[in-house]
């Protein structure tokens, strides 16, 4: 399984929200550049990018600290928070991220479908949900979409990646929803990237098993609850066996 280490951006610093609450703001580094580089020290190969600005007001506030980010160099970066229009993916693949995460502008599927011919896998959908529903907007708006149904609906659309957040999970260091992801892993078939509490190494092991893609790990890695290379080995560990 692919771990994850998430940098969360605000204001250029690297924050964590308690259950995507902008008012309950963590600040952990000044600088996302050294935040990045000490992820790859521990081994870490992805890395996990939001724009909570953008996401809030679509705004390109973070633009600078995420191109910092890019010429680290040495990580698969996925970058997601505000990108609603084809000319901000653009401007993302030509930076050098990997995968650009659509969120609010998914549910425009005419919109998804157009940008998933043009761009194929390098289109992930986020799917942050609260209470079983979408969550758009940076998390300040809450739809009537049912999120499951709405996931095996992407992976018919040909979706090749979907990040899963359970907002109620997030930054609540109390464990992910695991009897979710075994849900998703019966239910859809494109590969799932587990977002949201993972707050203990067993998780990491249960989530291999169950055969998620990857998982991402934020709070954890900045109170010291988890450590990212002895993470990194169990995840690859579980692969081998």
């Amino acid at each position: 399984m692919e771990l994850f280490p998430a940098i969360d951006l605000r204001g250029g610093q690297v924050v964590r929200l308690h259950q995507g609450d902008y008012g309950k703001m963590t600040v952990y580094s000044s600088s996302p550049t050294e935040v990045a580089r000490d992820f790859l020290a521990q081994g870490a190969r992805n890395l996990h990018v939001v724009d909570l600005d953008g996401a809030k007001d679509g705004a390109l506030s973070n633009y600078d600290s995420i191109c910092d980010i890019l010429r680290v160099g040495g990580l698969s970066v996925q970058v997601g928070g505000g990108i609603r229009d084809e000319e901000r993916i653009r401007r993302y693949l030509d930076l050098g991220v990997d995968r650009v995460i659509l969120g609010t502008a998914a549910l425009d599927r005419p919109f998804l479908a157009k940008m998933l011919a043009k761009f194929g896998s390098h289109i992930a959908v986020g799917v942050d949900a609260r209470d079983g529903r979408m969550a758009v907007r940076g998390w300040l708006e809450i739809s009537d979409v049912d999120s499951v149904q709405f996931c095996r609906d992407l992976a018919g659309m040909g979706v090749a990646t979907i990040i899963y957040t359970d907002i109620a999970r997030d930054g609540a260091m109390s464990g992910t929803n695991l009897e979710l992801y075994r849900q998703l892993k019966q239910d859809v078939s494109c590969r799932i990237i587990a977002s949201g509490g993972v707050s203990f190494e067993r998780e990491i092991t249960e989530l291999t098993s169950i055969g998620m893609y990857g998982a991402i790990i934020g709070k954890a890695l900045y109170t010291g609850a988890i450590d990212l290379r002895r993470a990194i080995g169990l995840a690859d560990a579980e692969v081998c066996v």
